[in-house]
């Protein structure tokens, strides 16, 4: 029987960037094109942001302002926050932007056959046709490495940085040089109007023939092997390009034959061990299997295809998170004006990217997460002084990945009024935090600074003396009969309960019984005319029920305040709620966020509904990489990156209490098996279905009961620490 493909394939180069084939390793990416006449493999990193007048913006000072629009919307104006804001236009983050691309052209070989590939298990993307090209980030050494071989090498290496949207006056230097570490090719870019700069090094150590510089590159002529190592650096002045090199020759062992073996060893040591920790296996027919991207991609009912993309997706969500999450593009881009800046959008999409770290067993891509968090803290605790007068923290919902001050807001998008952000945030750390049955001490920290926040903000009260949140806002969205900023958004209700009750968790004593008195204080969700979970809990605002956003369902899904089994009235509106809820522009995003919530109440047709519109919406590249909208149109990880975590939640939900299996398994897909998901208690768990029965494997790491759901009811399961559960669960 075969087994899932690792990794896909096409038969010709690719003519786009966006179908290049990716490589990365959280810092460093690489997109390969994979042309053997023409080999381009553009370079990406992390840091490279090209300034526009907003690295030393700040929030607006509106502290003093505040009060004044509290009394005016809690006395009816819905119209009161139009003018709350400093004045300032919409301000863009820094946009994320290429580094150049390695180019390698040398005389047209005969005619053979082609393949281009890449491995998820090694990150290795090759080519073979007129010679072999292998390419791989090292997330050991935090370098690029390319190595051509085949007779009688005769090929020109350049860094060119002339990728679409450069700018004209971007200053660039090249550099070419013959040393003693080997032959050293170097691209310096300042940025127009200051000394900041990055630079490419790239050390080629040639087998063979010969090798001489020829500006802006190096002409080799009769090699065996060509091995290039490569670098880029952010900084301001000059650079010491031969200490760079130094360093890029002393990654190689003393017998260069040995090199690649080497650099790849050492990577794959830490990469396949954490791409091989969980798969899916949905018994696809071998035929589909074995078929390139391209064809499979038009295939949207095939299991196979799904196969492919979950495991896809978890490849490049490991590839792109390390320094950092992924952006709204992962790690790459082969274009200066990269859609929305490239950020990090921090109101829906980072955390639906990052939605399987836990539970699909990468704490990697957990750890990013938690470096842009902690890494921006001292900023957030800005935001809270300069716009609310409070202490604590408020998270933008637009970052560079450097900045933390909200300053990308305009009356449309007023997202300096988002209270919800650092709750939002944080979750998917406390879920790590739980799942590695280990706290964070920052976190802990983190969570109390963002309880000081509502300790301070949350003053208001109503006629029956709740608390109310004012200003409110849920993104990106607005009341049908009022403006954007309001009052007691769901999103921020159920934020600031979540909030306060974590913080108090994670602080037990007299903090964590005032700290719960005042979320016992918070007024519960509104159900509306319509049956549905309104999205502002305040009597006479109206829903607007097509966006492509469902904030105000943040306590069904990633929230557990909403569920089946402990609020199943509230359940049932929230469900109401999103059968009503259009796609609006049908972004990837909406559609995957729809699928996760409907599998927290059990909604199979409804996730097959959202998961299907994905499929055959024409939203994968052939490298697998998504685009924001059908057809390809605009590229953007969300889809790639999000699909491995509503596969895990239509099919095992956890909490540290309860375990929930085959809650909303697509009837499309009646065999296979996921293993190696990781719950909330401490639990490694493998499930295997088919038509006559459904088996779960648990492997806990501690000894608790919880509360097992399956179709066919509740009853509590004990499990102890090292000891395997085998459960025979029965048909569907």
């Amino acid at each position: 029987m075969s087994e899932p493909v690792h990794g896909t394939w096409e038969a010709a180069p690719a003519t786009r960037w966006e179908d290049a084939f990716l490589s990365g390793n959280g810092r460093h990416g690489v997109m390969v094109f994979g042309d053997p006449n023409d080999d381009r493999v553009i370079v990406n990193h992390h840091t490279l942001i090209r300034p526009n007048g907003s690295a030393d913006a700040g929030p607006p000072a509106l502290a003093d302002r505040l009060p004044g629009l509290q009394d005016r919307l809690l006395a009816g104006d819905t119209t009161a926050g139009e003018d709350f804001t400093d004045g300032r236009p919409l301000l863009w983050v820094r946009p994320f932007h290429p580094a150049f691309r390695i180019r390698l052209r040398r005389p047209a070989p005969e005619r053979r056959s082609y393949r281009r590939h890449v491995d998820f298990t090694t990150g290795v993307v090759g080519a073979d046709g007129g010679g072999r090209s292998e390419v791989f980030v090292s997330r050991a050494d935090d370098v690029v490495v390319q190595r051509v071989t085949g007779p009688g090498l005769t090929l020109d290496v350049t860094l060119d940085h002339r990728l679409p949207g450069a700018p004209r006056d971007l200053a660039v230097g090249h550099g070419a040089v013959l040393t003693s570490e080997g032959a050293l090719l170097t691209l310096r870019a300042r940025y127009p109007g200051g000394d900041l700069a990055y630079t490419g090094v790239t050390l080629a150590v040639v087998s063979g023939g010969r090798t001489r510089t020829a500006l802006p590159g190096l002409r080799v002529e009769g090699a065996a092997s060509l091995l290039l190592l490569t670098r880029v650096r952010r900084h301001t002045g000059e650079l010491d390009v031969l200490a760079e090199a130094r360093e890029l020759r002393a990654l190689l062992p003393g017998d260069e034959e040995d090199a690649y073996p080497h650099l790849l060893a050492r990577h794959t040591a830490l990469h396949r061990t954490a791409y091989l920790r969980a798969g899916l296996d949905l018994g696809a027919d071998p035929t589909e299997r074995a078929l390139p991207g391209s064809e499979l991609v038009r295939r949207p009912k095939s299991p196979a295809l799904l196969e492919r993309l979950f495991a896809a997706g978890r490849y490049h969500l490991l590839s792109s998170a390390g320094m950092l999450p992924p952006r709204l593009t992962g790690l790459w881009t082969g274009d200066w004006d990269t859609a929305w800046a490239g950020a990090f959008t921090t109101d829906a999409n980072v955390n639906l990217q990052t939605a399987s770290a836990a539970a699909a067993a990468l704490p990697e891509v957990s750890e990013a997460h938690a470096a842009l968090v902690h890494g921006q803290l001292p900023h957030w605790r800005d935001n809270a002084r300069a716009i609310f007068g409070t202490r604590g923290v408020v998270a933008p919902a637009h970052t560079d990945g450097e900045s933390g001050h909200i300053y990308h807001l305009s009356r449309e998008y007023p997202l300096h009024v988002w209270t919800a952000g650092a709750d939002w945030l944080l979750k998917p750390l406390v879920d790590h935090d739980e799942t590695s049955g280990a706290r964070d001490p920052r976190l802990a920290v983190a969570l109390a600074e963002v309880a000081y926040f509502y300790e301070d903000f949350l003053t208001r009260t109503d006629k029956n003396g709740h608390l109310v949140v004012v200003p409110s806002y849920s993104p990106e969205n607005r009341p049908a009969n009022a403006s954007w900023i309001t009052l007691n958004a769901a999103m921020d209700l159920s934020a600031a309960r979540h909030a306060l009750l974590t913080a108090a968790h994670y602080h037990p004593g007299p903090d964590a019984e005032r700290l719960r008195a005042l979320a016992d204080r918070l007024p519960p969700h509104r159900v509306n005319a319509d049956g549905a979970l309104a999205e502002w809990a305040w009597p006479g605002l109206d829903d607007t029920y097509d966006h492509r956003h469902l904030s105000h369902l943040y306590g069904v899904w990633p929230l557990d305040e909403i569920n089946p089994y402990d609020t199943p009235e509230l359940a049932a509106a929230a469900h109401r709620a999103l059968e009503l809820r259009g796609a609006e522009n049908d972004s990837a995003h909406g559609h995957l966020h729809h699928a996760l919530i409907a599998a927290r109440l059990r909604d199979a047709d409804r996730v097959a509904g959202a998961l299907g519109n994905v499929l055959a919406g024409d939203f994968f590249h052939v490298s697998l990489m998504s685009g924001h909208y059908p057809n390809r149109h605009v590229y953007n990880a969300d889809a790639a990156h999000t699909l491995p975590a509503v596969i895990i939640e239509a099919l095992i939900q956890s909490t540290p209490g309860r375990l929930v299996l085959f809650p909303a398994l697509p009837t499309a897909y009646p065999t296979g098996r996921l293993r190696g998901v990781r719950t909330r208690f401490g639990a490694e768990v493998d499930l295997t279905w088919g038509p006559g029965e459904r088996t779960a494997v648990i492997r806990p790491t501690r000894t608790l009961r919880v509360d097992l759901r399956t179709s066919s009811g509740a009853r509590p399961l004990d499990l102890v620490a090292g000891e395997d559960c085998v459960l025979t669960l029965g048909p569907q």
